[in-house]
Order: structure tokens, then C-alpha cells, then sequence
């Protein structure tokens, strides 16, 4: 019952006095240590747990005071204590894991920089900026780096590549014709128009009715981020607006500097096309008709990027009927592209569009099937990602007549 067998008499004496002897000290160190315990908590080496039992258990280390180290140690042998008549204890060691985040929570926060490929990733998060309408306009090229190491390729790289890029724009590969009314120029922008292309591209994108990820009324959003020049593209009614339904945005128009590179292409174009001879040969406008672009989707495909097969038919009737070519610029990363005469994967033609490579089909080839299946991550020459600091993934530009 409370207060039955605990209450004592006075002049009774308590039994840590039955054992010690009067006048009797309690050892080298031993009062000095008592006096702290009563000051700072339970202590360890009180009589209670001076048995053999207790001696050979594994207790949980101490926390240091601060008179003795500020940071934790790691103990991996047994310590006697400073008392000589203290019993040896068995300290559990201290894991280098649980070491670390000890000194972290005492110091503050670490920051550890996992990434030292700058061309692969890229240290500001992306997630928000450009992901859906109404959102601030997503940025194609990386900006200053928050990576603590980052390495770089040197100069003498990137001019080596440069050169070899223009050697394979001369080789006899450079003009493939794939069927009618279809020509791949092989590396036929030059590194430096690359470069001029994608920095226009990032300033015009990031302005007003610049990057944003497409959405339709479902919910069910395209993957790859867009830019429309001239007209803008609206998914959900598959046709040519003024201005972006979702927050009135008139599209830029396209820049006088590309409508140049158009027509060096179709020029190319003509002129393989009358040299590889065969039907229609000598008359290489009719299998590829002349354009005057006035409209231009501009898409960014991150690495995990892809767009299903379709056709390019919301142009105008006049411009569908005369098969008025779609000219396609890729830059960046490599992409697997996929055509053919129907809407089926396993039927698909399939070739690589490489950073360079420009594409045209018209004529014959106008209303063909088309896609892409995969983007292929680190592909882009250091030129492209270094100079214009594109961020991994590819950008295409594929102009029309409306």
C-alpha cells in the first residue's frame, strides 16, 4: 500500500550508509563524478549496475558534454573510464552512416552535388517551369550551372568536332533519298547555324507565346514541349489560330534568317534530285514543290520525349492540294524518326535524325505517316550543348506554307 513499508523513522539510516564506514572516502574520482551525475542525469557508473552481469552488457555510449569534443567519436575498443575503480565499459562502435549525419545535423545542412555530367543534367529543377498552359514559358537552354564540379570539354574538342561535321555535310552519304518527294540532308546546318538557331529559338521561347507543353480537354497532355511561329497550333480542334486560346498569345513570326536556311535546303534538294536521275528527275520542282514558309512548329523533345504517328493535313486546302513540302531542321540529341504510308509502328520505316540533318518531304511523300519513337540521350555535339547550351534533349523545327 502507498506509504507503508517506504516510511522511515528518524534517525533511521538509509542503506547506502549500512555498507560504508564512517569517515570513510568514496575513492579517487569517485565524488568528483558523483557531484556531475546529480547535475547532469542518470550516470552510468553508479554502484547499481557494478555487478558481473552488468559488466559484461552492451550499454549505449554516453553523448559527450562539451568539455570533452564537440564532434562525435567512432570507439572501437573498450574504454576504461577515468575512475580507477570504475568497471570497464563495452561502448557499441559507431556506424561511419550514423557518424555523417551526426556531424551534419551539428554543422548544417550538406549539399552534395551527385552530377558531373553537364551535358546530361542539369542542376535547376524543371518540373514546374513550362510543364502546362498558364505556366511561365519553359527555357531550351541551360543557364548557369549550380553544380559544384562540372566538366567541361575543351575548346580543341569542340573545333574537332566541328570539322568533322562539316567533312560528313561533303561525303557521298550527305543527300539520301528516301522515296519520292523525300530527301535527308545529312549535317546540312553547319555547327555555327546550329548554334545562331537554337540561341533565336531560346529567346523567342522564352517570351511572350514561347514553350509550353500542349494539353487537350481531357487532360491528356503531348510529350514534348512546343513553340508555334506565324500560327498557333491548337491541338484540341487539330487547326491554325491567330492566338493561343489559353492566354491570347500571339504567336512571333519566324525570324527572316531561317527562311534563308529553307531555301539553301529545297535548292539542295532540287539539285540531288536532278542529279540521281530516274522518273520525274527533270523536273525536280514537281517532286518537290517550292515553298514561301509562313508558319513553323517548333517542338522540344526532352530524352524521354516521343510523338506518335500522324499526319501534317491542318494546313490549308490549296496548300495540301499543290503537296507544298514540310521541311524539318533537327538539332540536339539524335531521335529515331518513323514514316510510312500508314498508321502502324511495325510497318514503319525507321532512320536516325541526327543534330544537322535536314529533312523534306512533299510531292508524293505530303501526307505520309510520321513520328518519333525515342530520343537518344548524350548525342549532341558539344558544339550544341556547350556553345548554345541546349539542354539534353532535341529541338525540331518543321516549316510549312498555311
Amino acid at each position: 500500500m502507498a506509504g507503508g513499508d517506504d516510511k522511515r523513522t528518524p534517525g533511521s539510516s538509509s542503506p547506502s550508509s549500512r555498507w560504508r564506514k564512517p569517515g570513510a572516502r568514496y575513492g579517487p574520482g569517485l565524488e568528483k563524478r558523483s557531484s556531475e551525475c546529480q547535475k547532469e542525469g542518470p550516470c552510468s557508473s553508479s554502484p547499481s549496475v557494478w555487478s558481473k552481469k552488468a559488466q559484461q552488457q552492451m550499454v549505449t555510449p554516453v553523448q559527450q558534454s562539451k568539455s570533452e569534443g564537440s564532434l562525435p567519436q567512432t570507439v572501437t575498443q573498450v574504454q576504461p573510464l577515468k575512475s580507477v575503480d570504475s568497471p570497464p565499459q563495452m561502448v557499441t562502435p559507431v556506424q561511419p552512416s550514423e557518424f555523417v549525419d551526426s556531424l551534419c545535423q551539428m554543422v548544417g545542412s550538406v549539399q552534395i552535388s551527385d552530377s558531373l555530367d553537364s551535358r546530361s543534367t542539369s542542376c535547376a529543377s524543371e518540373s514546374v517551369v513550362g510543364s502546362g498552359p498558364g505556366a511561365a514559358p519553359f527555357d531550351i537552354c541551360r543557364g548557369v550551372s549550380k553544380c559544384s564540379v562540372e566538366v567541361k570539354p575543351s575548346l580543341l574538342d569542340i573545333n574537332r568536332e566541328k570539322r568533322r561535321a562539316k567533312e560528313l555535310a561533303k561525303s557521298p552519304n550527305a543527300l539520301q533519298h528516301l522515296r519520292p518527294g523525300m530527301v535527308l540532308l545529312k549535317n546540312f546546318l553547319k555547327p555555327d547555324d546550329q548554334v545562331k538557331i537554337i540561341k533565336q529559338c531560346r529567346e523567342l521561347g522564352v517570351g511572350t507565346g514561347g514553350f509550353y507543353q500542349p494539353c487537350y480537354k481531357d487532360g491528356a497532355k503531348l510529350s514534348l514541349r512546343m513553340m508555334c511561329l506565324g500560327k498557333n497550333w491548337n491541338p484540341d480542334s487539330s487547326s491554325y489560330v491567330d492566338r493561343r486560346p489559353f492566354d491570347g498569345a500571339q504567336p512571333p513570326k519566324i525570324p527572316e534568317e531561317l527562311t534563308k536556311f529553307i531555301k539553301d535546303a529545297i535548292d539542295a534538294a532540287h539539285a540531288f534530285v536532278k542529279q540521281s536521275g530516274g522518273q520525274g528527275t527533270s523536273n525536280p520542282l514537281k517532286v518537290i514543290p517550292p515553298i514561301s514558309p509562313d508558319i513553323c512548329i517548333v517542338n522540344f523533345y526532352t530524352t524521354a520525349g516521343k510523338l506518335g504517328l500522324h499526319q501534317d493535313k491542318d494546313e490549308t486546302k490549296n496548300s495540301l492540294a499543290k503537296n507544298l513540302p514540310v521541311v524539318s531542321f533537327s538539332l540536339g540529341d539524335t531521335a529515331e524518326f518513323l514514316y510510312g504510308d500508314a498508321r502502324d509502328e511495325a510497318k514503319a520505316s525507321k532512320i536516325k535524325l541526327e543534330s544537322g540533318d535536314v529533312l523534306i518531304f512533299g510531292g508524293q511523300s505530303r501526307h505520309i505517316f510520321h513520328g518519333v519513337s525515342t530520343i537518344t540521350p548524350k548525342t549532341a555535339p558539344t558544339y550544341v550543348t556547350e556553345e548554345a547550351k541546349l539542354r539534353p534533349g532535341r529541338l525540331n523545327l518543321t516549316f510549312r506554307q498555311y
